[in-house]
């Protein structure tokens, strides 16, 4: 999925890692994160990410 890596560490902000995909969605959802990023966590596998730059990664493939 092509989102904006910027908008992503935004929405991503305060989540403590190591954190669940669920957790990541929540914090997103409270930071207001636009809708393609809500949609781009949600396609996440279901495992723990150990930060920021993992969720990238695995939104980029």
């Amino acid at each position: 999925m092509n989102v904006n890596p910027i908008e992503m560490q935004k929405s991503l902000g305060g989540v403590n890692y190591p954190a669940s995909k669920r957790e990541i969605i929540e914090k997103a959802e409270k930071n207001g994160a636009k809708q393609e990023i809500k949609e781009a966590l949600k396609a996440l596998p279901e495992k723990e990410y150990e930060s920021p730059a993992a969720v990238n990664r695995e939104v980029g493939k």
